[in-house]
């Protein structure tokens, strides 16, 4: 993916603003950009239903039990609820 430079208009507060939650957050403003651009973006897109069932559907106990074997080898902070609802999405070519 190659990296474009954009320049964006802003007024001196938001630009202030800006600056403060990328600095709190430990990312530059262009990943703040791309972060609050990503989101904005998967809130607008409309869900299919049948995918939101799978995607709220509680994670069997047996499981559960498997979570740790892998420790060191996946973040702590893994969210596995989104590996779920993304393993369907491209399970089933969505």
């Amino acid at each position: 993916m190659a990296i474009t430079k954009l320049t964006l208009s802003a007024d001196e507060q938001t630009v202030e603003l800006a600056k403060r939650i990328a600095s709190e957050d430990n990312i530059s403003v262009s990943k703040l950009f791309k972060e609050l651009l990503n989101d904005f973006s998967k809130k607008r897109k409309k869900e299919d239903p049948l995918l939101e069932r799978y995607k709220n559907m509680e994670i069997s106990e047996d499981i559960k039990a498997l979570k740790g074997i892998l420790k060191g080898k996946v973040p702590d902070d893994v969210d596995y609820k989104e590996l779920k609802w993304e393993y369907l999405k491209e399970r089933h070519g969505l």
